[in-house]
């Protein structure tokens, strides 16, 4: 009976630390190698791929790379800056391609969200606090403590 010495995953165990690439298993480095790492570096550095107009109102949902498809980019955009987003899809497509070196995406999908403004979540904004830590900070008898926890409330309400 004859062994296989070239198996696809590492059985032999190593002494010491081992990094993080070397624990995973072959088809999961795959993947990463593959969509993972050109996703998560656009995450990264979107701010300088497309300036900071379009950064405050669109983000990269998700990457797929297809035989049929191409190679595709798909960006959340809000409601209402479609159009400045369909009109720099080009630029942002150079952009990607330059950073990375070589052609990563080949086409931009937009699809859009709606941003809501209900005042029913922003209600309870004038206190960060709960009203049981209310109670007890007031019960501090120390008034340096008191006074700067109740400044770190105040710290939390306008963020």
């Amino acid at each position: 009976m004859k062994f296989k010495s070239n198996f696809k995953q590492r059985n032999n165990s190593i002494q010491g630390l081992r990094s993080f690439k070397d624990t995973l298993p072959t088809k999961i480095k795959r993947i990463i190698a593959k969509k993972g790492e050109i996703y998560s570096k656009t995450l990264d550095n979107w701010k300088y791929l497309v300036g900071k107009d379009l950064f405050k109102i669109c983000y990269p949902k998700s990457y797929n790379k297809s035989r049929l498809k191409g190679k595709n980019l798909n960006i959340m955009v809000e409601h209402g800056h479609e159009v400045d987003l369909d009109y720099s899809r080009q630029i942002i497509i150079d952009k990607i391609n330059y950073f990375f070196g070589h052609n990563v995406v080949d086409n931009i999908k937009l699809k859009v969200f709606y941003k809501t403004h209900d005042k029913d979540i922003f209600r309870d904004t004038n206190n960060a606090t709960k009203n049981k830590y209310k109670k007890r900070i007031s019960g501090v008898k120390n008034l340096q403590i008191r006074e700067s926890l109740n400044e770190l409330n105040k710290v939390f309400k306008y963020k």
